[in-house]
């Protein structure tokens, strides 16, 4: 399990993130705070794996806690969950080799897709070996090394190869119901496995706005030809 620290200074927003973070697999919520200081407290105390950070926090600002987690000693990973929009805040969040930035307002897939993209990542870095500078690129531009072969717990390899033809073959984009015509299986198992390879980098996501309602999600492949 990853045990991840949600710091958010609305409670409320907290314990959403918190929920949302507890229905991926692999992920637990171990703890949560509503400061920076509090941040800084529960860091040292619990030892999480990952932060999700809000920025703007009510007494240090969300880049400088990174900054005085790290002089601490702490080298657990963060992802910053923020509605900061300014180039400055999303520069300085790279510079201090964040996992990820996810803009408020965002829903429960917009986080799922980072956070198997994170575990992935994580798990291929635990065996990686460095063997020719090819490899040291790939992990200093943020692609890390190869993503594990092994599929989650109830995919076959048999139907990512359809999945993954169907989105090289169609040119564009797909939605998960159109991908599940062509493949011949259930929009909720082709959702399943366009986000899984959505997680991992191969495949692109993008949000089609209609008239009313939730924005449909399209896929495009993203990988090798």
């Amino acid at each position: 399990m990853i045990d991840v620290l949600v710091v958010d200074d609305d409670f409320m927003v907290a314990k959403v993130n918190s929920g949302f973070v507890n229905q991926i697999e692999g992920f637990r919520v171990i703890g949560t705070a509503g400061s920076g200081e509090q941040a800084l407290e529960r860091i040292a105390e619990l030892h999480p794996d990952l932060v999700l950070l809000d920025l703007y926090l009510p007494d240090v600002f969300g880049l400088d806690v990174i900054t005085r987690m790290r002089a601490a000693g702490h080298d657990c990973d963060v992802i910053v969950i923020s509605a900061a929009r300014e180039l400055d805040a999303v520069r300085g969040a790279a510079r201090r080799g964040v996992s990820n930035y996810l803009l408020k307002p965002f829903d429960v897939d917009d986080l799922r897709v980072r956070l198997e993209r994170y575990a992935a990542r994580r798990a291929g870095l635990g065996s990686t070996v460095i063997t020719s500078q090819a490899d040291v690129d790939r992990l200093l531009s943020g692609t890390g090394s190869a993503v594990p072969a092994t599929l989650p717990k109830g995919m076959s390899v048999e139907t990512a190869e359809l999945v993954k033809r169907a989105l090289r073959e169609c040119g564009g984009t797909l939605s998960a119901t159109e991908c599940a015509a062509q493949v011949g299986v259930s929009r909720v198992s082709a959702r399943r496995y366009l986000e899984h390879l959505a997680a991992i980098g191969q495949v692109e996501v993008s949000l089609r706005y209609g008239g009313t309602g939730r924005p449909e999600r399209r896929y495009q492949w993203h990988g090798p030809a």
